[in-house]
């Protein structure tokens, strides 16, 4: 069995190159993507596949940090957009042969932080 590190980093090199046979190969059957920001769930390996080669083009990723133990991963990556540095935190869970079986993806919209604070942080 591959590492869970392993694993999502071939994910997302997979993503990256826009291989979606090689990212599909990466998936189990009844893989479950959740995005929590907009309450959508895609539920098996081919619909998440389609999800992701679908996807509007023009985006590249890098990864900028993937841990793991045992079954379970998470990674930091950025993303960059027309323009757009976005970052995203993803959560994977692995099933028994190391086929990625559930992600969960938060893409964080940068905001201005609440005044009062200046004394006890340092912006950049």
């Amino acid at each position: 069995m591959t590492s869970a590190e392993a694993t999502v980093l071939a994910y997302w090199q997979s993503c990256e190159a826009r291989d979606w046979e090689t990212f599909g190969g990466l998936l189990a059957d009844d893989a479950v993507y959740h995005l929590p920001q907009t309450r959508e769930r895609i539920i098996g390996r081919a619909a998440l596949v389609r999800f992701n080669r679908e996807y509007p083009d023009g985006w590249h990723l890098t990864v900028t940090r993937v841990i793991g133990a045992g079954r379970h991963a998470a990674s930091l990556v950025s993303c960059a957009h027309e323009g757009a540095q976005l970052t995203a935190t993803t959560f994977f869970d692995l099933d028994e042969a190391g086929l990625v079986r559930e992600v969960t993806e938060f893409w964080p919209e940068p905001y201005e932080p609440p005044a009062g604070r200046e004394h006890l942080a340092q912006r950049y």
